[in-house]
Parts: structure tokens; sequence; C-alpha cells
């Protein structure tokens, strides 16, 4: 613990020298340095997605693939540090000028998860550094090679000390939550881990900032177009091999359309190619290590032995778990309370828009879900009814820079993306002014 201790100390001494210097600059110099940050994490686009395939054991096509959102997400915080936000000015009391000023906290900690490595980095790191603050990164140990690549290339535009990268388990991360100069703490991970930092950082009020586990339903309508359902839903259940928070993978659907949904679903998920992350035409890699294959085998076994049916896989072999459907499902059993973040997907079915509702809405996680039919009307009230931070129409799994993300319930509370997670990493300050 001594040697974690002295790295985490390291880190955050030269992220609280760097501050004084990048918290000053002007929000159109950080705005340079992250569209510089942008060009080289494009430029080295292709050895990224090769780092987080050999580390998460993604499909090489799939690791590509979230690049250029990456770049995008660096480009949009630039120009989103140059828009005045909490600076208005206003007489409120007579005689008196009130001024809102946004000012960043200091040093920020994060701690990243290992499903989307240098995305996750990127989400955080991007509006922490936007709205003047210096960053230290625990990247998860399992995969932390892009965070380290991706620090090593910051350091080419940025300020030494401004983005600083420490390397180890829980512990390490417990012992940046610690440091009181760290101001506040941002994770994105499991609802467990969540529940520890925010426990931790209680002790000093440090501020939390918390992306945590899902267990996303999808709402499928008797009026949904399922063509376009079962096209867009396959992929969003066991992209990465299930491991994504918003993973489509909860399926809810009314009666009437049930078995047609069903059959066309089981038969689209046989064309999954699992094999080689670095074969381009694998769409189904492994899971990230023996233990979690361990977690998600044990979770599929205990509902296969409570009662559910396997329409298609179930089994693994080491860390590859074949894509699994399971129907015969209740909604208290814990295959659908659970977040089971691997390529396993429930089904259910209701009679009515209530019945599918209140499935929906009855698990502790508020990540995301998605709602599918052709009624504007049926689509307003799911999306109102839905109690997740984000809600999809027609449509699962496309997040944009422009707009937040974020949960509710268990899913943990702060945005990502968006100018609002420029304003999650600041504070805000009244100034009063009396003329002499």
């Amino acid at each position: 613990m001594s040697e974690h201790v002295e790295t985490v100390t390291e880190a955050v001494d030269a992220a609280a020298r760097a501050f004084p210097d990048w918290g000053s600059r002007t929000p159109g110099e950080r705005a340079d340095a992250l569209i510089a940050l942008a060009d080289l994490v494009a430029e080295h686009a292709d050895e990224l997605a090769v780092l987080d395939s050999e580390d998460v054991g993604k499909p090489i096509t799939h690791a590509r693939e979230e690049v250029p959102g990456v770049v995008d997400n660096l480009r949009f915080l630039a120009g989103a540090a140059r828009v005045p936000t909490g600076t208005a000015v206003g007489t409120f009391s007579a005689g008196r000028r009130s001024e809102l000023r946004r000012e960043p906290l200091g040093v920020v900690g994060v701690v990243t998860p290992w499903n989307y490595p240098l995305l996750e980095a990127v989400w955080k790191v991007a509006p922490a550094l936007a709205a003047g603050n210096t960053v230290v990164i625990k990247p998860s140990e399992l995969t932390p090679r892009s965070t380290l690549r991706l620090a090593e290339l910051a350091a080419k535009v940025l300020p030494a000390g401004a983005l600083e990268v420490v390397v180890g388990g829980p512990d390490v991360a417990q012992t940046l939550v610690r440091d009181r100069r760290v101001a506040l703490v941002s994770l994105t991970g499991s609802s467990r881990a969540g529940s520890a930092v925010a426990a931790t950082a209680a002790a000093s009020l440090t501020r939390v900032h918390l992306e945590l586990g899902g267990n996303a339903p999808v709402v499928v309508l008797d009026d949904a177009d399922l063509d376009t359902a079962v096209a867009t839903l396959v992929p969003a259940g066991f992209l990465n091999a299930g491991q994504d928070c918003t993973a489509a993978c909860r399926l809810l659907v009314a009666d009437t359309v049930y078995d047609e949904f069903v059959e066309r679903y089981v038969a689209a998920v046989g064309d999954l190619r699992p094999g080689d992350p670095a074969d381009e035409s694998t769409t189904l890699g492994p899971l990230v290590g023996d233990d979690h294959a361990d977690r998600v085998a044990g979770l599929v076994e205990r509902a296969l032995a409570a009662g559910a049916t396997a329409l298609t896989g179930g089994g693994r072999d080491g860390r590859h778990h074949e894509p699994t459907v399971l129907v015969g499902v209740g909604q208290h059993d814990e295959i659908v309370q659970q977040e089971v973040f691997g390529p396993v997907v429930t089904v259910q079915r209701a009679a009515s828009d209530d019945d599918l509702l209140a499935l929906a809405n009855g698990v502790e996680q508020g990540l995301a879900a998605s709602v599918w039919t052709s009624s504007l009307a049926r689509a307003e009230r799911f999306s109102a009814g839905l109690a997740f931070g984000t809600v999809w129409v027609n449509d699962h799994l496309t997040t944009v820079s422009e707009m937040p993300f974020g949960g509710f319930g268990a899913s943990g509370y702060g945005a990502e993306l968006s100018t609002r997670s420029i304003e999650d990493y600041s504070r805000f300050k009244h100034v009063l002014t009396r003329a002499p």
C-alpha cells in the first residue's frame, strides 16, 4: 500500500502544481490544446484501437469504430470550453450588480472502467480539462494501455502535470479519493464501486460524479417496425460481448407480436460471428477475463436451474460465452434484477402498455432504455414514464457529444457529454458589487 500511496501522492502533487497555470489559461488556449490532442488521437487511431481490442477482447472492427466518437468528443468539448456559462450579470438588488462566475475546481480524480478504456477516459478528461481542472486518472488495472498512451500523446500538447495517470486496483482508487487535494472524483463503474467511492469521499465532503451500472429495458410495442427493431437490437445487445452499461439486455415485448419478434431476433443472433478479436470478420469476442466469465456463466446457470429456457446459447468455452437468449424469466429473478454485463439477453412478455412500463421500471438501475413504436402518442407516454436518464425511441445505443448522458437511481448522478459535463467539473461563485 505504501508504494501505491506514494505513486498517487506524486501524481496529485504534479497535478496540483500544474493547476495554477492551466486553470488560469483562457478558454481559447485550453480549446487549442484539446483540438491538438484530438488531432493526435485521430493520427494514432489504429494504434489506440488495437490496444483496446487486445486488452478488452473486443473485435478490432468495433474498437476502430469507437475512435471517431472519441475525437469528436474532444473537439466538441474544445468548442464548448469557449461558450460563456455562469457569467450572467444583472441587478437584482437596488444599487448592486450581481455576477455569476464559473471556476475550475482544481485537481480532479478520475476512475474509469475496463469495457471502453479510451472512450471513458476522454468522456471524463475532456470536460475536466475544458473547465480548467487538472486530472489524475486511474484506468482499470485490466485495460490500462490506451489510457497510458493517451497521456503520452497529451504530454505533447498539455503542460506537465495537467494529465497524470496512476495504475493499480481498488486500493489505488481509494487512495486517490482520500487525498484531500482532490476536489472531485468522477467514476464510471458498478453500483457497488460507486457506493464505495462515495462512502470514502463523504469523510472529506469531496464532490462525487458517478456513472454506474445499467440494466437497459427495451420495450417493443405491438405497432413497432420489427425489421428495424431486430436489426438494431441484436448488435445493441451483443456489442462488446454485452459488456456495455447501456446494452439492450432486457427485451419486453407486447403479447401480440411476441412470437414473431422472438423468432426473428433469435435467428439474427445466430448470424453473430464469435471468434478472435483480431479477425475483422469477428462480431463477438471473449469476455474481459476469467473471473468475469465465471460471473456471467454463474448467472446463466442459476437462471436455467430456476426454470428459464435458453432459446440459443447458454454455454461457454473459457472466456468465450455463447450469445444467449433466455425466456421464461420472472421480474424478480436474479438474471433480470442484476446487470449481467455479458452476451446474455432476457425476454419477457406483457399484455398491456401499463404492464410493459411497470416491467421496464421494475429494477434499481436507471441509466438507459428504449421504446419501439410507430405511435407518437405512445412514444411520448413511454419517454415520459421511463425512469432512465437516456430514452431512445426506435433506436438504441446512439450517443452524441451535444447531449448529456447520465443515470438515475442506482445508476448514479452527474452528466457525461454536452456542456453540462463542463458544469459538473466546475464551481459557481456569486459576486455582488455595490458601487462605493
